[in-house]
């Protein structure tokens, strides 16, 4: 943005320069030398305009091109941390069910009944 900026102003200042010039070199009559002053204001000014209006489209197309990559790197990261939350679920659910497992060794049936069922699901 600076870079055209910078243009834009160089394009201005060389019109400037270019305009004095033809004033003080000029070999024609002062309506002739307004005239083509006129006619280089105007061509400066579309110039200018032209410049203008190509950044605009320049810097506009950019920054539609910068939001995809953000939005893509954004859905990639979204997406890494969702499976990774994922396995790690997998992985606190199996050892839970390990714990769960040597806690049940470690207890004493409360009742027959519970003494009969665990007899049971160890056969």
């Amino acid at each position: 943005m600076a870079k055209s900026g910078n243009a834009i102003i160089a394009l201005a200042a060389g019109a400037a320069i270019g305009a004095v010039a033809a004033l003080l070199y000029a070999p024609d009559s002062g309506e002739k030398t307004r005239k083509k002053l006129t006619r280089q204001a105007k061509k400066t000014q579309s110039d200018i305009e032209k410049k203008t209006r190509e950044t605009y489209n320049s810097l506009t197309h950019k920054a539609t091109e910068l939001k995809g990559t953000v939005s893509e790197r954004i859905d990639s990261a979204l997406s890494s941390a969702s499976y990774k939350a994922d396995d790690a679920i997998v992985a606190l659910e199996d050892k839970l069910e390990q714990l769960r497992a040597k806690n049940a060794k470690l207890q004493k049936p409360g009742t027959v009944q519970e003494a009969v069922d665990k007899v049971k699901a160890n056969v």
